[in-house]
């Protein structure tokens, strides 16, 4: 996807370098194109935010509105400077953010752990700012934690799936784990964008390596 706007750069900008954005939000759907969910907020009571960057977020986010107990999903950026970036300047490598899913899920019925799993064997994380074809920094590998909570499972499971990575013969794993930053949504036709566009382009490809479950809660 990024190549189609020139030049993809392969390191983070600094904010002084950084575009310089809009104060005008992007218009977000009513609903979502498969689930017949709100895409933005509020959210049903009871669900919980989770937010995964896995590279091209059209295959990524299809993963997930495929799980069950996920309520709703929606793809944006996060993670960079530029405040309320277009697609275009994303894939310029100039804003800093990279391309992610939001996942509301149901923790009566998914719990953050399994989607973590999803997350994981659903692209390859050792890869640094790539995803197979797709070269730049908005393709990086990213967990954006909601609370505590999350972020302890995350660094949990980083850790397991490394060791299972690490017999495998893969590389370290490159993920960045950090409280979840601003979440700007992403244009109106990115939206669900595998359901629109049956055939279109998904770049999302895991290492076969399967991710341990119950090793990643965090607990002692």
């Amino acid at each position: 996807m990024g190549w189609l706007f020139g030049k993809n750069k392969t390191s983070i900008v600094t904010a002084e370098e950084a575009l310089p954005g809009r104060t005008a939000t992007m218009p977000v759907p009513g609903r979502h194109a498969v689930l017949d969910a709100p895409l933005a907020p509020p959210y049903p009571e009871g669900t919980e935010i989770a937010e995964f960057g896995l590279g091209c977020f059209w295959g990524a986010e299809r993963k997930f509105w495929q799980t069950p107990g996920v309520v709703t999903t929606s793809v944006g950026y996060q993670g960079g400077h530029t405040p309320n970036p277009t697609y275009e300047e994303v894939c310029s490598g100039l804003t800093g953010h990279a391309e992610v899913v939001r996942v509301v899920f149901d923790p009566a019925r998914v719990s953050y752990e399994e989607l973590l799993k999803v997350f994981w064997e659903a692209h390859d994380p050792t890869q640094g700012m790539r995803q197979g074809n797709d070269v730049g920094t908005q393709y990086r590998s990213a967990i954006y934690t909601h609370g505590p909570a999350q972020e302890k499972s995350a660094l949990a499971s980083r850790d397991a799936y490394q060791e299972v990575l690490t017999t495998a013969g893969y590389t370290p794993i490159t993920t960045e784990v950090t409280p979840a930053p601003e979440y700007y949504f992403a244009e109106d036709y990115h939206q669900q964008y595998l359901f629109k566009v049956p055939n279109g382009y998904c770049g999302i490809g895991g290492t076969g390596v399967s991710c341990p479950i119950g090793l990643t809660t965090g607990e002692a």
